[in-house]
């Protein structure tokens, strides 16, 4: 069974989350950010996983805090539930479209955090009340792929709709990580170490 469950609490936040990678989808969100939900919605359903994240945090403040430390909480139990990766296809890659935004994900399974984000987008107000920053897409990327300990690479080839562009890169980065984790019969861990 590939599960796990983590939870962080601070002065700041108090978030838990808990994921199958080899689930159906069903998600269970709540971070008193609507459109970080949705987003979050978005990674649980393309990416195949069983996602529930409850979290509360300084939203009279803003929503930086609730939204980095959620990524932080995913990633982590993302990691503890790929457990050491044997078997897993560890590399994906493809291009996802949402209307008129076109965005590239690739990502490796390597264990060595990484994150390229080449994705400058145009000019936004914030989305949703209470509002979630458009900028904070990068850092969400940021901080899930330093907890999960994945190499990851974000393009914006072209957009102009935020909301599009912000959507197309949760949805590519679930394809890829639905892609990265499937276990390929009589395969070992992908690596020539031996280790990831």
């Amino acid at each position: 069974m590939r599960t796990a469950s983590r939870s962080r609490k601070t002065a700041e936040t108090s978030i838990e989350v808990s994921i199958d990678l080899d689930g159906t989808g069903a998600t269970n969100i709540s971070t008193g950010l609507p459109f970080y939900d949705h987003m979050l919605d978005q990674l649980g359903r393309h990416g195949g996983f069983d996602l529930n994240v409850q979290a509360e945090g300084d939203l009279h403040i803003d929503a930086h805090h609730t939204v980095e430390d959620t990524a932080i909480v995913l990633g982590e139990a993302f990691a503890d539930a790929i457990g050491n990766k044997a078997g897993v296809r560890r590399f994906a890659s493809g291009f996802y479209p949402l209307d008129e935004a076109l965005v590239r994900v690739a990502l490796d399974l390597s264990g060595r955090p990484f994150m390229v984000w080449n994705a400058k987008m145009p000019e936004a107000i914030p989305l949703g009340t209470p509002p979630f920053d458009p900028s904070l897409a990068e850092h969400v990327m940021q901080s899930f792929s330093m907890a999960a300990g994945i190499t990851l690479h974000v393009e914006l080839v072209y957009g102009t709709n935020v909301h599009h562009i912000i959507e197309a890169t949760f949805k590519g980065l679930a394809r890829c990580l639905r892609d990265a984790v499937r276990i390929e019969d009589g395969a070992g861990i992908p690596s020539t170490k031996g280790t990831l």
